[in-house]
């Protein structure tokens, strides 16, 4: 049987930042109540954006150390961009959202959310329209 090294002194595990933003643009994209959006350049369509995100990460005491306690490797701090549907409660889905947010970085990274700021950048209708008409018989003005 071989002799390694306590944990501790095997080396860190260090995130790159890309990482963090993809956890989170993904936890915000599998979100029920966001949306991707049609992206246009002069007119002219160009394919869809989803979540975007800007994430900052605050080390902690034990950042990534090996071996230690997954609470122990910090905190980040999340701005995101959305686009959700309408009509629906902008309040449940954005505390959904921060929710799924939080469980994949503590899951994925151990870190957790400190700081979370939503930007709503748009709203659309709900994708089968019934909901948007709410009963009326008169088609909606586009």
């Amino acid at each position: 049987m071989s002799t390694l090294p306590d944990p501790a002194d095997r080396g860190v595990l260090d995130v790159d930042p890309a990482v963090f933003r993809k956890i989170v643009e993904y936890a915000a994209d599998t979100a029920p109540a966001t949306r991707h959006r049609a992206r246009r350049v002069a007119g002219l369509d160009v394919g869809e954006s989803g979540p975007s995100a800007r994430v900052t990460r605050r080390p902690g005491p034990a950042r990534g150390t090996v071996g230690e306690a997954v609470g122990g490797a910090g905190e980040v701090d999340v701005r995101l961009r959305v686009t959700l549907v309408h009509p629906g409660s902008v309040r449940a889905a954005v505390a959904d959202i921060r929710e799924r947010v939080d469980a994949d970085l503590r899951r994925t990274t151990g870190h957790r959310l400190r700081g979370f700021t939503v930007e709503v950048e748009a709203l659309q209708p709900d994708d089968d329209g019934a909901a948007s008409r709410a009963g009326s018989d008169t088609p909606r003005v586009r």
